[in-house]
């Protein structure tokens, strides 16, 4: 059995704050168990672009905060141009501008992977991948966590569970948790779950070359969202957004076809021209998304009273983009949740 002071389960962008937090308190009795062979759960840049978490924007004060304190630069997303806007496949899209002075949303230099990175930096130590936990009981002496995992048992005085609440639902606990825990667990919608994220790279921004901003957006169509997401350097140039989700039952060859399809229409013969594409279906990711999964059309509610609690006579403490009341569903909300479950950790809450 191995032991550990503290015990985080999953090494996305909430768990690996709290490990970042506590060592930044000199607390380093404690181990970041995740199931996947990376860390950054949620957030995937690969080649350059952004296949999970990538914008924020300057109320999200947190995200803000850990990248000045990372030493990690963020830039404006580019609007610069026209963007389209489609109603209908049946009749001609909208083109409309933006004022470019007006920054919605940043990115942050070098990929949203930066981000993780920069929190594991002087932790990597702690961490332990390819690690899925599938029981958690309590201690016979109840001072503390027995944690089962495919690579051993682990012992805790206290665990952050910074999974999405609907796969932290699948672990085995003993004795049960509440039954109107489980329940809101069971229910809660997992951010990211439902999205297919699509990357197109090229040898040059064309669309810029045309007066275009890149951003395609319409609910109809094989693309929902599209958006211009080229590196700071403007060295990269490439596409990136959401395809239909509709398009999920149909192999990838005919996906990516009917996405090239619908996106030449409205930005020009140039789309064909792509060096590199790539596609994440989030619903497929086993290590993201439930087995119960279901699409959701409206922004989902987060922030469930019932994860402020601590469970397990005060030794289980929740954490997650889920869990958060404010921001919930966002990297700041992620954030938020991972900090305040280290305080609680670290005042013996």
């Amino acid at each position: 059995m191995y032991t550990s002071k503290y015990i985080i389960i999953g090494a996305g962008l909430s768990g690996l704050t709290s490990g970042y937090y506590l060592n930044k308190a000199n607390e380093k009795d404690f181990l970041i168990l995740e199931a996947r062979d990376r860390i950054g759960g949620r957030i995937l840049t690969e080649d350059n672009i952004d296949m999970g978490g990538t914008w924020f924007q300057t109320h999200h004060e947190h995200v803000v905060h850990l990248l000045e304190e990372l030493k990690l630069k963020k830039f404006y997303q580019y609007n610069k141009g026209k963007n389209v806007l489609i109603y209908s496949t049946m009749v001609p899209a909208h083109y409309f501008e933006k004022d470019p002075d007006i920054k919605e949303a940043f990115r942050i230099e070098g990929g949203s992977t930066m981000l993780i990175n920069g929190l594991a930096k002087n932790i990597e130590k702690h961490i332990k991948t390819s690690t899925t936990v599938n029981k958690i009981s309590e201690d016979n002496t109840k001072d503390g966590v027995i944690i089962h995992t495919n690579n051993g048992i682990y012992k805790a005085e206290k665990l952050i569970m910074a999974l999405p609440p609907s796969l932290a639902y699948k672990i085995s606990y003993h004795p049960p948790l509440p039954k109107s825990l489980r329940k809101s667990m069971k229910k809660t919608h997992t951010w990211m779950s439902n999205s297919i994220k699509i990357g197109l790279e090229f040898e040059s921004p064309f669309w810029r070359k045309k007066e275009l901003s890149g951003t395609v957006l319409g609910q109809v169509g094989a693309v929902t969202e599209l958006y211009d997401h080229c590196n700071v350097e403007n060295t990269t140039y490439t596409l990136m957004g959401f395809a239909n989700e509709a398009l999920r039952f149909y192999s990838k060859a005919e996906r990516k076809e009917k996405i090239l399809t619908h996106l030449q229409k409205y930005l020009g013969d140039e789309i064909l021209n792509y060096t590199n594409y790539k596609e994440k279906d989030w619903s497929k990711d086993k290590l993201t998304t439930a087995k119960n999964f279901t699409s959701i059309y409206m922004s989902p509610k987060y922030g469930n009273p019932v994860f402020d609690d601590l469970y397990f006579n005060g030794k289980i403490i929740f954490s997650g983009a889920e869990t958060a009341k404010i921001h919930g569903g966002y990297m700041d909300g992620a954030i938020a949740t991972g900090i305040t479950a280290a305080k609680k950790i670290i005042k013996g809450l």
